[in-house]
């Protein structure tokens, strides 16, 4: 390898074992790939803004300040009572609600950062204040937030649909089925833990507290059908969408529960403003140091590697997926699609894997790309919302990554799970 591929990969190891906060270690390996390799600093300086600069991304800052206002409104502590007389008897029941909710919001946004930040801001505190250890409650927000790719409509989807020149629609479908298996294997986890844990169950809720908490809780449930009806009606776009619920939220917090006054938004903008610099800080370090590995052309490289070495298509398969989960998981998703996506539809199409089942496995792979360490950056959002460390996250998380990477294997060699949709659909 080049004295850049070496820093770029082992002075980056380095920096991490030695404790170097995460985004700093980034930017330390950028400059000083930039130094060995004689680059001029502008074009890192215009690449890290450049990583901030996607309109998707602006779902982040508002699915916070959403959370934010509902927290300070009293509409997530409405959701959460209706949660409750619901499902309270259930063991682990506010972690199903978490997964749940995850499900629905990954239909409102397709985005699996904006989809963690919209749940995780106010079920993370919700589970620790019913006895859930923190680093569960946030490995459990996080894994959820990867059904933003998977459950239609999706972000992921759409930029593979264009690369791949297939129907975005057709893709959309063919990540449901992965997505509900994610779903029913969250809840398992979640029930697991709940009864190793010995997580404390409640009685069930009498009809009379259901009809009242619903009663309370109907302008809080009638949120994500205001965003929903709004999306798949065509009225905005899954970001515009985000500020549609922030202001749907302020408007019930202050004038319907009346426990939001204006001047308390000030406070409220602000421990939104901080969680979201953090995420961006380090959403910006990736990209500049993703713009680095692309210029080394390190993943090109290997990719071109695949096509000569491999004679087997269940090994093109493993061997994809085995790679395309360390790349995402050093790299944002959308240069990863960008960069291989060429080459990988060119592998695809010699060992004749189908174009849509093919769209699915890589959707799949960038969406467990968000939540493994180390870069993954649902993993990043959930430490600025629960202020643990990558480390502590990262250890909590392990059962679920080895679940969707079940999932992953499910869908990599049994396709008709995830075509059997858009063969009912398009038959």
């Amino acid at each position: 390898m080049s004295e850049t591929a070496w820093i770029l990969s082992a002075g980056f190891a380095l920096l991490l074992f030695a404790g170097v906060p995460f985004a700093i270690a980034l930017m330390i390996t950028a400059a000083t790939v930039l130094l060995a390799a004689d680059i001029e600093p502008v074009l890192l300086a215009q690449t890290l803004i450049a990583g901030t600069q996607s309109f998707s991304l602006l779902a982040i800052p508002f699915f916070m300040l959403a959370g934010e206002i509902m927290s300070a409104g009293g509409l997530s502590q409405r959701l959460i009572k209706v949660a409750d007389v619901l499902v309270r008897h259930l063991s682990g029941g506010m972690g199903h609600v978490t997964v749940v909710a995850a499900c629905i919001f990954a239909a409102i946004s397709g985005s699996a950062p904006a989809t963690t930040a919209a749940i995780g801001s106010i079920m993370i505190p919700a589970m620790v204040a019913r006895g859930y250890d923190k680093g569960f409650a946030t490995a459990l927000a996080v894994s959820a937030g990867v059904l933003g790719p998977l459950i239609p409509p999706s972000i992921a989807g759409v930029i593979w649909g264009v690369i791949a020149e297939q129907s975005i629609a057709r893709l959309f479908m063919a990540g449901v089925g992965p997505g509900l298996l994610l779903v029913a294997g969250l809840m398992g986890i979640t029930w697991l833990h709940a009864r190793r844990h010995d997580i404390p169950l409640e009685p069930r809720a009498s009809s009379g507290e259901v009809r009242a908490a619903l009663g309370e809780g109907v302008w809080a449930l009638a949120a994500p059908v205001l965003v929903l009806g709004g999306i798949y009606g065509g009225a905005f776009t899954p970001t515009e969408a985000a500020i549609v619920s922030c202001v749907y939220s302020m408007l019930v917090g202050i004038f319907i529960e009346g426990r939001l006054r204006i001047s308390d938004m000030p406070e409220v903008i602000l421990r939104a403003m901080r969680i979201t610099a953090m995420v961006m800080f380090i959403i910006a370090a990736s990209a500049g140091f993703g713009w680095l590995v692309a210029q080394e052309q390190l993943a090109l490289k290997l990719a071109a590697w695949l096509a000569e070495s491999i004679s087997q298509r269940w090994v093109m398969l493993l061997t994809v997926n085995v790679f395309l989960f360390l790349i995402c998981a050093v790299m944002d998703e959308i240069a990863v699609m960008v960069i291989l996506g060429p080459l990988l539809i060119v592998l695809a199409t010699k060992f004749g894997v189908d174009p849509i089942h093919f769209g699915a496995i890589i959707v799949t792979n960038v969406a467990i790309g968000m939540a493994a360490p180390p870069i993954g950056y649902c993993l990043f959002v959930g430490m600025a919302i629960s202020g643990l460390s990558l480390t502590a996250v990262a250890r909590a998380i392990w059962p679920m990554v080895v679940l969707m990477l079940g999932v992953l294997i499910l869908t990599t060699y049994v396709p008709a799970f995830a075509l059997w949709l858009p063969g009912m659909v398009y038959h």
